[in-house]
């Protein structure tokens, strides 16, 4: 009998952790780099470290022809972020989505290649997930050089085609930001931008005294979008979270991102990556040449 009492209560600690699991996801966010194919072996790499990071959700930049392979290779449910009936192979196509759950509807926009989503439906719950790319101009590796106040950086950022394709994809996030209350969000990807989040008072001695609240993110912000990272880990002096670091360059930034919105999703995790172009990339007691110029962002939600 107490045999059976224990075994019951094993049996029920089994159930409600796997309850638990259900109620989680974990999204990634990774610009692979021309495909992964500017080195040696290098779908072969993104694919081994996809596999040890393992999120239930990808979103990728800069696909370029390899996501159907990397999402055949690895079991995922494949979304191209393209045109309906584009080939999934197609190698002109930036955007895309991986998902070891069942897809919903699209989330078509004017401007695939640097917004589009899909809904997911993860624990009976429908998620929308997007994946993004800004454009990298105007760019400086040392904003804080320049020799310009804060206002000065906030009018030269506008100078640029970043902020061209913010203004042309601001209506379907404000569309679908004010919808979220019942259907959440997540937003990921590459904004080529640093976050206001790492430029404020705390952060200031190494901006040369400047506090930047950067447009690219701000923006997200006024939309009620929450920047993932920064709110798992707080502290940008601790957690600079950096993304994107050129060997030989001070050029150190956090650039790459995972936005969400919506009450009824929270982070409870989130990390982030990063290794030099075909330098060894340590993950999980394993060592894989790492085949891209982008860190990567790992957020793990829970659903409430």
């Amino acid at each position: 009998m107490r045999l059976f009492k224990i075994c019951g209560l094993l049996f029920f600690c089994l159930i409600a952790e796997t309850q638990a699991q259900n109620n989680t996801f974990k999204v990634m966010s990774w610009n692979i780099l021309h495909g992964a194919n500017d080195i040696e072996n290098g779908q072969e790499n993104a694919i081994k470290i996809i596999r040890e990071i393992n999120p239930d959700v990808l979103l990728m930049v800069e696909t370029y022809g390899s996501g159907k392979l990397i999402a055949q290779t690895l079991g995922y449910n494949f979304h191209l972020i393209a045109a309906e009936g584009t080939p999934l192979d197609d190698k002109r196509v930036n955007l895309s989505i991986y998902s070891k759950y069942p897809f919903g509807n699209r989330i078509d926009t004017k401007h695939p290649f640097y917004l589009g989503g899909i809904e997911i439906v993860i624990a009976n719950k429908k998620i929308r997930f997007f994946s993004n790319w800004f454009h990298y101009l105007p760019w400086s590796d040392e904003p804080e050089k320049m020799g310009k106040s804060a206002e000065e950086l906030l009018t030269w950022e506008q100078t640029g085609s970043r902020y061209e394709m913010i203004q042309k994809v601001l209506p379907y996030l404000e569309k679908y930001t004010q919808e979220t209350d019942s259907i959440p969000m997540v937003f990921g990807g590459d904004m080529n931008s640093p976050s206001h989040k790492d430029w404020g008072n705390e952060t200031k001695e190494l901006h040369n005294g400047l506090v930047v609240p950067w447009y690219a993110t701000k923006v997200l912000e006024k939309l009620g979008l929450i920047d993932s990272y920064r709110e798992v880990n707080p502290n940008p002096i601790k957690f600079p979270g950096i993304t994107w670091d050129t060997k030989g360059k001070n050029d150190a930034h956090r650039i790459d991102y995972i936005f969400h919105k919506g009450k009824s999703i929270r982070p409870i995790k989130s990390d982030s990556y990063n290794a030099f172009l075909n330098e060894p990339f340590s993950i999980n007691n394993k060592e894989i040449r790492y085949p891209s110029d982008h860190g990567i962002v790992v957020t793990t939600y829970e659903i409430l």
